[in-house]
Formats: structure tokens, sequence, C-alpha cells
């Protein structure tokens, strides 16, 4: 028997997202009406939005839907944002930003993921959504300063040059640890007096690879 995926976004948003305490309407809405599904291989479809990160190939994952609400009701973006990520997978990050109106610039290292999301995110008219080739530690310098800042792996500190990228006010979310797969969600904030630091919770994200990474 065929599952509706409009049924089970639904109950994803419910018995995930919305029990759990993410409160933001937008986040909810917009992560009701995307296509989870169509971010993962099709082998795994069926198990699209469960409640746990899936395989993607390469080593990666896509997280699972309560961290991408998380992240992204942390995130505070609207409108307009310019957001960097670093670590674009198969895109559904992206894709959640965009569709609460950020303007994302995205970097992922790993050709096949940058080039099947890049497709993806076209394939659904998501324009303000730019694709990079490249080392994610270094950020993106031609189009900095950015008003926010996430990262989708995990690394052993805060890459130097994404906090020179970060914009004045601006916020930035990254796992953090000393071992890998073994992090703390860490929300860095720019402000006059300096930049701010908070840890939010355990996480495991999968490797962050590059310069200023593992």
């Amino acid at each position: 028997m065929r599952v509706d995926p409009k049924r089970q976004r639904e109950r994803m948003v419910n018995d995930q997202l919305k029990a759990r305490g993410i409160s933001d309407a937008r986040v909810l809405a917009v992560m009701g009406e995307l296509p989870r599904h169509l971010f993962v291989e099709e082998a795994m479809a069926g198990r699209a939005y469960s409640d746990s990160p899936l395989p993607i190939g390469e080593g990666q994952t896509i997280s699972q839907p309560y961290i991408v609400a998380l992240m992204s009701e942390l995130l505070q973006v609207g409108p307009g944002t310019k957001v960097l990520e670093i670590g674009t997978g198969s895109g559904y990050q992206a894709a959640v930003l965009a569709k609460l109106g950020a303007d994302v610039h995205t970097v992922e290292r790993i050709p096949r993921l940058c080039a099947s999301a890049r497709e993806r995110l076209l394939s659904l008219g998501l324009f303000n959504v730019h694709v990079k080739l490249d080392d994610g530690t270094l950020g993106w310098p031609s189009a900095a300063p950015f008003d926010r800042i996430i990262v989708t792996a995990g690394g052993p500190e805060v890459p130097p040059p994404l906090v020179d990228q970060l914009g004045e006010g601006g916020r930035l979310l990254m796992p953090l640890g000393g071992a890998k797969r073994a992090q703390s969600l860490v929300l860095i904030e720019k402000t006059p007096a300096g930049v701010v630091q908070t840890d939010l919770g355990a996480v495991a994200f999968v490797d962050l690879v590059g310069k200023h990474g593992w």
C-alpha cells in the first residue's frame, strides 16, 4: 500500500517537531510542505520522514527532521537573510532555509553530492540557493559577510574564516567537540562587545573535513 507523503509530513510535524518544543510556525509550515522524500535515495524514500538521520552516500547523512527544525528555528532567518551553509549534503537544510525566505550560499566538498543537490534544488525552483564545490571550512569569502552561518558537520573548533565572515549581530550554529561524532551544538553570536558562545546540548554529526576541520 502506497504511503501518502503529505500524511507522513503531518505526522512528522506533530510527533517529532511540535511534541519536542519546536514552536516557530514558519519552520513548521515549511517542513510540513517540503517533500523530504525527494532529498534521499529512492530506496530510502519510505523512511524519509522517520525520526532519524539517513545515509545519502559518500559517508554522509541527512539530519533527522528534529535537528533540521531546531537549527532552522535557532538561526532566526526571514526574507532576505543572507545565510552561509557549510555541508550541503542532499540540500534539505538549504531548502528549508530558502523556503523561509533566506538567500542561501551553501558549500559542499564532495562532487557527487554537490552536483545532485544543485540539480535537486533547481528542480524545486529554489533559485535563492547558490551551491559551490569547495572546502567549506574556508567559507565563501567573495560572498561575505553573512547574517547567519550554519555548519552541518562537527569539528574540533569553529573555523576562523567563518567567524571572520559572520557579520556584526550575526549568528553561527555549529556542532563542536574534541571527539568525532560526539559534539555539543553551539551558538555563536557576534556582538559589539565580542563573540558570545552558548552550549545548546549534545548532538552527533558527521565529521567536518577541511583545512580548519578534522
